[in-house]
């Protein structure tokens, strides 16, 4: 939910987070649902709380009169204030009689006669979002009616469901014990129905914490979105279009068929952002293996905004049936190369400018992946087709993405080796891929990108284009570093049998910081001690 914060509950913090083992692995739901990214429409980011049946209907038909149905777009979700402030006497959710006087199964019946499917939410504590801030009557979140929610969300012929835990309240195991309920609960009614998670809601934000995929279909990422392009924030209320890009593209590894990173509703055709910025919305969340929830009033979309949302190149990058999130090539603080591999063997890649003022962003066939001599580059905004014997390149204006499929040569796995660590399972990653020397590694989820293969020539370990560093006079505690390539002693490392790196120069060992195991722990020199978090296994 968005637009009911306050400053007070933004900074709200839970001790309980930090007690995540965050190295364990979520073994994947595989409901059957949810093969590519969902796509849809939902009612909260244009109308809030002021919805009805009648509004509903009205979308379902624009939906479909606009061919945002023909292009993909299928579920129609009907966010908070749907429901009769209280249950029934037998405890039964019910609509909000002078909203949907025709009752929700009936327009389950109206989406589904228009070939759309039916989305609707509930909370998994004791008050739906909107409750919980005193901007709608009553207390009916699901908290002991999972099964009985269940039950009648599937009578009602729902397909998808958004559970939006809204309390700075529950640890982080609270919140997989209390989603799961619901999970199983879906699941046992026996009716194929998309779960959607936010664990974000004036909470910690346990989105980049944890891998959902063994709770839910799609899991919320960060806080709620907002109309706008950069609010500044890392992750916290509200969140811009490039703070929110920022927090997802690190947890590419988690996304895969039927369970998907979700970086919130879409903004397009909301006016508070430029064309520009709404294109490289839209091209990023089609490029990360998002879910395409349109957020805008249907019934009144300019020409810009359809063209946007119905992009057929860019849908069909992000509904490619292999279901891969694009991970990160490089980025230096302004420029950010992101390749997905798609299930032909192409692979779609987006250069995406960060920075205030136009710029050329570049990289290569073999950089994304691809071997060979000849290629074929689709522009995914015009439809145009160009060829190249490798580069890929072009001048991005500020905030804006631009995004090739690029077809032709063999596709080959990244090149290199994943060093990952014996105390976590983590791998060795440069973060965000930045190039700046002096960026000091870190440990994260292994995902396979290009900031975390590591080539070894002689005595040098590279990755990005730069070489694992330790700084001149280093002595234990000092940050081990990439840095342009100078052929140093201090540049040099030798590969142990017992599985440390040992620097040549200092004698000091690759080290994760305090033997910590969460995402984002830095890696520095120690004095070698051979203990779990300084092995390494290669693969």
């Amino acid at each position: 939910m968005k637009n009911l914060k306050t400053l007070f509950a933004v900074g709200l913090l839970l001790a309980g987070a930090a007690a995540v083992l965050p190295g364990s692995a979520a073994q994947a739901l595989d409901n059957g649902v949810a093969r590519t990214p969902p796509m849809g429409w939902n009612s909260w980011n244009t109308f809030g709380c002021n919805i009805n049946e009648t509004l509903i209907r009205g979308m379902a038909d624009a939906m479909v009169s606009s061919g945002m149905r023909d292009a993909g777009y299928q579920y129609v979700v009907v966010d908070d204030c749907w429901m009769n402030p209280n249950r029934d006497a037998s405890g039964n959710l019910q609509g909000d009689p002078a909203r949907f006087p025709s009752g929700m199964r009936a327009l389950g019946d109206y989406l589904h006669s228009r070939g759309l499917k039916f989305g609707i939410y509930q909370a998994p504590l004791d008050r739906t979002c909107a409750q919980y801030f005193g901007s709608y009557p009553g207390a009916t979140g699901a908290q002991g009616h999972e099964a009985q929610d269940a039950r009648q969300f599937a009578a009602w012929g729902v397909d998808f469901l958004k559970y939006d835990w809204c309390s700075p309240s529950g640890s982080i195991n609270d919140q997989v014990t209390t989603f799961a309920k619901m999970r199983d609960a879906l699941a046992a009614t026996g009716r194929p129905i998309v779960y959607s998670i936010n664990p974000n809601s004036i909470h910690s934000k346990t989105g980049p914490q944890r891998n959902w995929g063994d709770v839910a279909n799609m899991w919320r990422t960060t806080e709620d979105i907002t109309n706008a392009w950069d609010t500044g924030q890392t992750n916290g209320y509200p969140m811009g279009v490039k703070n929110i890009v920022d927090v997802t593209v690190p947890l590419a590894g988690y996304a895969r068929p039927g369970g998907f990173n979700d970086p919130d509703m879409m903004e397009v055709g909301r006016s508070g952002m430029t064309d520009t910025e709404q294109r490289s919305h839209f091209a990023l969340w089609a490029v990360m293996a998002s879910p395409l929830i349109a957020g805008n009033d249907l019934r009144s979309m300019s020409t810009a905004t359809q063209t946007i949302l119905k992009n057929p190149r860019l849908i069909a990058i992000n509904q490619d049936t292999l279901g891969l999130q694009a991970t990160q090539v490089s980025y230096d603080g302004t420029r950010r190369v992101l390749a997905k591999r798609l299930a032909n063997g192409d692979v779609a890649v987006a250069l995406f400018n960060v920075g205030g003022s136009t710029t050329t962003i570049s990289t290569t066939a073999a950089a994304i992946g691809k071997s060979g001599s000849s290629f074929t580059l689709q522009d995914a905004w015009t439809g145009a087709t160009t060829t190249s014997t490798g580069s890929i390149s072009a001048s991005v204006p500020a905030h804006g993405t631009a995004v090739y499929r690029v077809s032709g040569g063999t596709s080959t796995p990244p090149a290199g080796t994943t060093f990952v660590s014996a105390a976590s399972g983590r791998c060795l990653d440069v973060p965000n891929g930045n190039t700046a020397n002096g960026i000091q590694p870190a440990i994260w989820d292994c995902n396979g990108g290009a900031n975390q293969r590591w080539t070894t020539t002689g005595q040098t370990i590279q990755a990005v284009g730069k070489c694992l560093d330790a700084p001149l006079n280093a002595t234990a505690g000092a940050k081990v570093q990439l840095w342009d390539c100078n052929g140093g002693a201090n540049q040099q490392w030798t590969l142990n049998a017992d599985g440390t790196v040992r620097g040549a120069a200092s004698g000091l060992c690759l080290d994760v910081d305090r033997n910590l195991t969460a995402n984002g722990t830095l890696v520095l020199l120690w004095t070698c001690t051979a203990a779990a978090n300084q092995r390494w296994s290669r693969v």
